[in-house]
């Protein structure tokens, strides 16, 4: 059946609803209809992994760490689940989604709803891991200490996946955009850094940024980012700008943006940080990829690494195999050997 008829559909129900249907379709009743083997042009080694496509599933979609194994089977290349805090919560007062069907565009304003570090930690150990995985860490919002529920969640969750996302850029926590300014930021890498270092972790810590962050605050995360050896960073995170060209009537809700609509301001991000860490530290490009071309912008612009959601959400599980498709065609025609070839050309 034609995406788009069932798409049709979908639009008609409310926007949680429809997602929990999804987690509980992949959960139960999920049939493995898209193997298929990548291009070898796609494959990239990263962090000493090797990813047989760069392409990921963000953040946002498996919250609870519940279908991230069947994933892998439509063809990502890598998944992240959560955000998970350290106790269970419910997040921000519903409605939260909002669909911005002539954009092409979400709006939510969630607030991190999960079930909590323990359940989702007894969870995860229980499947038997054969992909890359990602776990994306918050605090809980009455959190006496913002910086103990990050360190908490590392400890739990470090020996259990491939790289630690410290998320610090959603824009539905109160201030938790904080720490994109210099003393709270060099505060959390601290501590997280030592804590790593207690454990002595080998899981490579990431930092999502948010879209909404000026040249000068560009380059103090740069600078923290190089001072504490971090893993790689998530580049970006939702806006709560970039409204002025929506046509949806709902593009005045509350929340942060994703979409088609943040993908510009998303590869110019991207492009100003690869110009500082260069190469020394991998980027996950995320925001506004539904196909082949805006996949390999993000390429071009300095991202190793890719992660949707929301193209994913307008276009269904079938945009996975056309963006591969799509990706290996424009870097053969364009005269890469390899998928790193690519990496930055639009940003050096």
């Amino acid at each position: 059946m034609n995406y788009q008829i069932i798409n049709s559909f979908i639009n008609k129900l409310d926007p949680e609803l429809a997602h929990s249907l999804a987690i509980q379709f992949l959960k139960n009743i999920y049939i493995p209809l898209f193997p298929s083997k990548d291009d070898e042009i796609l494959k990239i080694n990263i962090l000493g992994k090797e990813f047989s496509n760069p392409i990921g599933l963000a953040a946002g979609f498996d919250k609870n760490a519940e279908v991230y194994d069947k994933i892998f089977a439509l063809g990502f290349g890598f998944a992240e689940v959560g955000t998970i805090t350290p106790r269970p919560q419910e997040g921000n007062p519903k409605p939260r989604v909002f669909r911005l069907i002539e954009d092409k565009a979400i709006i939510n304003r969630l607030g991190f709803p999960n079930q909590g570090l323990t359940k989702i930690k007894t969870r995860i150990e229980t499947k038997k891991l054969e992909g890359i995985l990602g776990i994306n860490i918050g605090p809980n919002k009455d959190s006496v200490s913002r910086i103990d529920d990050y360190v908490e969640c590392f400890k739990n969750f470090h020996n259990l996946c491939s790289y630690i996302c410290v998320n610090i850029s959603s824009p539905n926590t109160e201030n938790l955009r904080n720490f994109h300014q210099q003393e709270n930021l060099k505060k959390l890498l601290s501590e997280i850094s030592n804590i790593k270092n207690t454990l002595n972790s080998k899981t490579p810590i990431f930092l999502k940024i948010s879209p909404d962050i000026d040249d000068d605050n560009i380059v103090m995360i740069c600078k923290n980012i190089l001072e504490f050896n971090l893993g790689g960073l998530v580049l970006t995170n939702t806006s709560i700008k970039l409204r002025d060209n929506l046509l949806s009537k709902q593009k005045d809700e509350i929340g942060g943006l994703s979409g088609t609509s943040i993908k510009e301001t998303s590869n110019l991000i991207i492009k100003k940080f690869f110009k500082i860490v260069k190469r020394k530290v991998p980027i996950i490009g995320v925001g506004g990829i539904d196909s082949g071309i805006s996949a390999y912008e993000k390429i071009r612009a300095g991202a190793s690494l890719l992660q949707l959601y929301t193209g994913l959400v307008y276009k269904g599980p079938f945009v996975i195999r056309a963006i591969k498709q799509e990706l290996a065609e424009l870097l053969k025609r364009d005269g890469f050997a390899s998928l790193q070839e690519a990496v930055g050309v639009d940003s050096e």
